[in-house]
């Protein structure tokens, strides 16, 4: 995934709920079940409602097949048509009731399954945005997670908190029921049941971790291989790599194929295996049941109610077994959400200035030392820069000096070991980094584009912004004019495939602006375009930019001539260039502070 780079934050998740602020990393739960039971706490009033209403409808259905036992046991005797009056009163009642409760528990339910559901997308958005991992995850295996693995809690709490909370309510009835009518007989319901709803989903749950792990793992690979696939077909084909990558997606398919062969050959089974249960019980109970007849403890009727109910109580825990597996499937979900969530920042976030940062003011850096995780020399040691109020200055050194890590550090992307960063005296580096964004904002070297419109690649960085300043921004980079140029309802296509380098150039520069910053940063503004229209893209940039402090970061030695100061990036140091040495008319000596 391509980072949407400097004054175009990510864009929101797809909820109309504000997304809570995310908490630090060593506040998040560590474990899978720890982070359910984090979300899910909050809508523990649906989800309790849900289970009983549900706990309702079985017990009815449960209810209707006991009835309908001792209705027909009953009328054999040719009772008095007042009780059969009752008992179809009591049929009709639990028939509409068993319909409105399902109805219910779908409705109260479902609606706290999708309230958790957004809870946790928005919490994995807030850490996104919060710890700015996005790097840390390939692409595809980043949107597994956001998508599949969030969509696990859903499951959670269909699949994996309703039905045993149900069976366990109902079938405690049918126990109670069996229990009362013949005690060895409700004794040997409960064994059954114990053995089909708990054993026979525990071995499940057990049997399914592992494939559902890897299943998960594969679903990733699948992922990923795909956009990369997608995304990269160009440099794929130049570099004769489709194929190896054409292989690893078609591995992760055959991966994903055999978890389904082997969860449904899993489902067969535990199908299988709680049928057996249930008719050994039967088989048990009616023996019972006969021999209690026989001794004279038990009526006729009363037997035929007892067996039903029997079969009707394994009805209710014939789900179980599918639901423990599929709680495998979302604890391997939830397990790949923890990494996320748990996501060091890569700057440190502190609370908001007392006074707000200024809109311009001179730029100061003094001492920045930045260091790379895992390496060993700093990629900017002790480094000093200034850039005055209005200010235009070019960067330039070789690749791999650290220009764009210095960009980075100046848009709060990362954080220094050591050394200031202030604008007008004010400190940036305990700021937070929208904050600083808001005064020190610009254009990455490879800015990201979404596939919408123009007006909504610009409102990413002002939301409230109207079609009025939107135009006027356009007209400011040389995107708008008289009867040409681009409208706020052009479509620019996936990553911008609409528009020209130069004009996904414009358009980031352009969303830039709209913040007003004090400082552009500009990173490879005019990197692979022809010198035409690295020209014109030039004198746009630095007319939308008048007024403005400028850093930009380049290779192209043919622009230097148009800056007010350069300096080459060496050995983690900056060096001055004079006026004389860009080709100017009179030289220019800058302080000896900036070297």
């Amino acid at each position: 995934m391509t980072h949407p780079g400097p004054g175009a934050p990510a864009p929101p998740p797809p909820s109309t709920r504000t997304a809570p602020s995310a908490e630090p990393a060593h506040t998040t739960p560590h474990s899978p079940w720890a982070l359910a039971r984090t979300v899910l706490r909050p809508r523990t009033r649906g989800i309790v409602g849900g289970a009983l209403l549900g706990a309702l409808a079985t017990a009815c259905g449960a209810g209707l097949l006991s009835l309908a036992a001792w209705l027909l046991a009953t009328a054999a005797q040719h009772p008095s048509v007042t009780a059969l009056s009752i008992a179809v009163v009591l049929t009709r009642a639990l028939g509409v009731g068993r319909g409105v409760a399902r109805y219910a528990e779908r409705l109260v339910g479902h609606d706290a399954a999708l309230r958790a559901l957004a809870d946790l997308r928005n919490r994995v958005y807030a850490r996104l945005a919060a710890a700015e991992p996005v790097r840390r995850f390939r692409s595809g295996d980043l949107v597994s997670r956001l998508v599949n693995d969030t969509d696990s809690v859903q499951d959670l709490v269909v699949r994996g908190v309703l039905p045993p909370v149900a069976a366990t309510v109902a079938g405690s009835g049918a126990v109670l029921l069996a229990t009362a009518l013949l005690v060895p007989g409700g004794a040997l319901l409960a064994a059954g049941l114990l053995l089909a709803g708990v054993a026979v989903p525990a071995i499940a749950a057990a049997l399914s971790r592992g494939p559902a792990a890897r299943a998960a793992r594969a679903r990733a690979r699948l992922a990923t291989g795909l956009v990369d696939l997608l995304d990269g077909a160009q440099d794929l084909l130049a570099h004769g790599a489709t194929g190896r990558v054409v292989a690893e997606v078609e591995r992760a398919d055959a991966e994903l194929t055999r978890a389904a062969r082997r969860d449904a050959g899993l489902l067969g089974l535990s199908a299988g295996a709680g049928a057996l249960v249930a008719g050994l019980t039967l088989a048990g109970m009616l023996l019972l049941g006969v021999a209690a007849v026989d001794a004279g403890t038990l009526g006729a009727v009363p037997m035929a109610v007892l067996v039903l109910t029997a079969l009707a109580a394994f009805e209710i825990v014939a789900p179980l077994p599918a639901a423990a597996a599929k709680l495998a499937a979302v604890r391997a979900g939830l397990a790949r959400l923890v990494p996320v969530l748990r996501a060091e920042p890569s700057v440190r976030h502190r609370e908001p200035g007392a006074a707000p940062l200024p809109a311009r003011g001179d730029l100061r850096i003094r001492g920045l030392t930045v260091t790379h995780p895992g390496a060993a020399e700093p990629v900017l040691d002790a480094l000093d820069l200034d850039v005055r109020h209005g200010e235009h200055v070019a960067l330039v050194g070789a690749s791999g000096s650290g220009k764009s890590t210095l960009a980075a550090v100046l848009f709060r992307f990362l954080d220094p070991v050591a050394g200031s960063i202030t604008l007008a005296g004010h400190e940036l580096g305990t700021r937070p980094p929208d904050e600083v964004r808001a005064v020190v904002s610009g254009v990455p070297a490879d800015p990201h584009v979404f596939d919408s419109t123009v007006r909504e690649n610009l409102r990413l960085a002002a939301p409230a912004s109207t079609d009025a300043e939107l135009i006027e921004v356009l007209r400011r980079v040389g995107l708008s004019g008289s009867g040409s140029g681009l409208t706020p309802d052009d479509e620019v296509g996936a990553h911008g495939a609409r528009l020209s380098g130069g004009m996904r150039r414009r358009l980031a520069l352009a969303r830039a602006l709209l913040v007003d910053p004090a400082v552009l940063v500009l990173d490879e503004p005019t990197a692979h375009l022809d010198p035409d229209t690295r020209d014109a893209v030039l004198d746009d940039l630095l007319a939308a930019a008048a007024g403005r402090s400028v850093l930009l970061i380049t290779h192209d030695p043919a622009i230097l001539h148009r800056f007010d100061a350069v300096y080459t990036l060496r050995d983690g140091r900056l060096h001055a260039r004079t006026g004389a040495a860009l080709g100017a008319a009179e030289p220019r000596q800058y302080p000896a502070a900036n070297v």
